[in-house]
């Protein structure tokens, strides 16, 4: 009743069904046909992940779910639902009294809106890279790789799993993440992580120092970036073009650092924000990969650094981690902290 109130305040919306369950959410979507589902994650008879996996099947429609970070299992049943194609995650209000209140209605009736336009996909196609392809993109020598910085916004947790879980456990080179994400779903995040691949994922620490096989992801409401001696440099500095963390801060603080040695990799997501830290990474050398268009939940931060011209590859979602592996193959296990711009 309350997400319904505040959804019919927005003159743009209009709430047009009601679900007591996810069985029966199920059916009013298939008949109803709106253009954005808000669900819930616990709910009697079918819970919103296994509602959304059917959604997807029946009539694929963008799904936003509404989840309380303080709950550990919501977190993690949250993130199946993205996996199985809900395009992002928001925390409930809080009670009417707060005084953060207003504009916690108003930043979750502008996501409904955004996501109401965006176009889903029952599933991502894993089309193997050729061997052509393959000789293709190795054709010529390049540094060794000692850093992987990755950004990704609206369908991003899904994809990010989907890369991490392609690299091996002996993955030479650490990996630096920006993933925008509802404040509090973090350290969930971190542990569906950690179940899916054979990296050490974490949220990162100021000042530790980067380690080969492990990725570090950005801690709620803090820049993510790098110092000269290789340790994971955080800063509260305002947000860029609304975002902290900015992929931009991430993209820029990694390029300085190890130039030529440095592969960015920019996933699905909305809006815009990395392209101008891709710009950096260019100027200094380092490589930029970019999911491709078929495989993105939302093709608007890979389209845009395709648009300025940054993107040295674009690829399909499946082919990424094989092309990290491809990039690092033969490089030795070593601290990441030795001599970066080496």
């Amino acid at each position: 009743a309350l997400l319904v109130a505040v959804l019919d305040r927005d003159p743009d919306i209009q709430v047009i069904g009601q679900a007591a369950n996810g069985a029966e959410a199920v059916r009013l979507v298939a008949s109803l046909k709106p253009d954005v589902v808000t669900m819930d994650v616990h709910m009697p008879v079918m819970d919103g992940f296994e509602a959304t996996k059917q959604i997807m099947v029946v009539q694929p429609t963008p799904i936003v779910i509404v989840s309380s970070s303080s709950s550990q299992r919501e977190v993690e049943l949250s993130l199946h639902a993205m996996r199985a194609g809900a395009l992002t995650a928001v925390g409930k209000p809080d009670d009417p009294a707060s005084p953060e209140f207003a504009a916690q209605c108003a930043q979750f009736a502008s996501i409904v809106k955004a996501m109401a336009g965006v176009k889903v996909v029952r599933r991502w196609a894993q089309v193997p890279l050729s061997s052509r392809a393959a000789r293709a993109e190795r054709s010529a020598p390049a540094a060794a790789v000692r850093l992987v910085a990755i950004a990704a916004s609206t369908g991003g947790p899904a994809a990010l799993q989907q890369v991490l879980a392609g690299l091996s456990g002996g993955y030479p080179a650490p990996l630096l993440v920006v993933q925008h994400v509802a404040v509090g779903f973090t350290s969930g995040l971190v542990d569906w992580l950690n179940g899916s691949c054979d990296l050490r994922v974490k949220v990162a620490e100021e000042g530790e120092p980067l380690q080969p096989r492990s990725v570090y992801l950005a801690p709620d409401n803090q820049h993510l970036g790098v110092d000269n001696a290789a340790r994971v440099a955080l800063a509260s500095a305002p947000p860029i073009n609304g975002f902290r963390p900015s992929a931009t801060w991430l993209f820029e603080s990694a390029a300085r650092v190890y130039g030529t040695s440095l592969v960015s990799v920019i996933l699905t997501g909305m809006g815009a924000d990395g392209v101008e830290g891709l710009k950096a990474v260019k100027l200094a050398g380092g490589r930029v990969l970019a999911q491709d268009e078929a495989s993105s939940v939302v093709y608007g931060m890979p389209a845009e650094a395709v648009r300025a011209g940054v993107v040295d590859h674009e690829l399909p979602i499946g082919e990424i981690a094989a092309r990290l592996m491809d990039l690092t193959a033969g490089q030795e296990v070593k601290n990441a902290s030795a001599h970066p711009r080496r």
